[in-house]
């Protein structure tokens, strides 16, 4: 078996390297081996927004540093990209560190990456919407993929 959880097919940006990624995949499982992926779940629907923050809280006990997170999504719909522009933010008293840093994932469906999966040799066994083994739709909070080597 070999897995990519959480989007990480998705944060290969160029589909050479996913191409490359899938055929090394193959390569390696035996004959009847599972691919599980799991994709970052309908990116391409995701709203764009500007600095919302999503973490705001202290580090450390009393006297400790105020931290935030302030996250952007935008899409980069040219290149088939939705990106998170993260600033982590800790401060102690007057002093602030602030720290920038941006996540990029391809805008891939599952049927776009079921595509994929069969070009490079694999049979798809099973598309799912969730961790309990209900069936995949563009609905869901979960996006998972079995495939087999045959």
């Amino acid at each position: 078996m070999v897995l990519a959880p959480y989007g990480m097919l998705q944060s290969l940006l160029r589909e050479r390297d996913l191409t490359a990624t899938l055929a090394a995949v193959h390569q390696v499982l035996e004959r009847g081996g599972t691919f599980g992926i799991e994709l970052v779940a309908d990116l391409p629907s995701w709203a764009e927004y500007r600095k919302r923050v999503s973490l705001s809280g202290w580090r450390g006990r009393k006297g400790g540093a105020r931290i935030s997170l302030v996250e952007s999504v935008r899409q980069d719909r040219a290149r088939g990209l939705t990106i998170f522009d993260q600033e982590f933010t800790e401060r102690r008293g007057q002093a602030a560190t602030v720290r920038t840093f941006s996540l990029a994932f391809r805008t891939l469906s599952v049927p776009q990456m079921v595509r994929r999966l069969e070009k490079a040799g694999f049979e798809v066994s099973a598309l799912l919407g969730d961790y309990k083994g209900r069936a995949w739709d563009a609905r869901a909070d979960v996006w998972v993929i079995l495939a087999k080597k045959p």
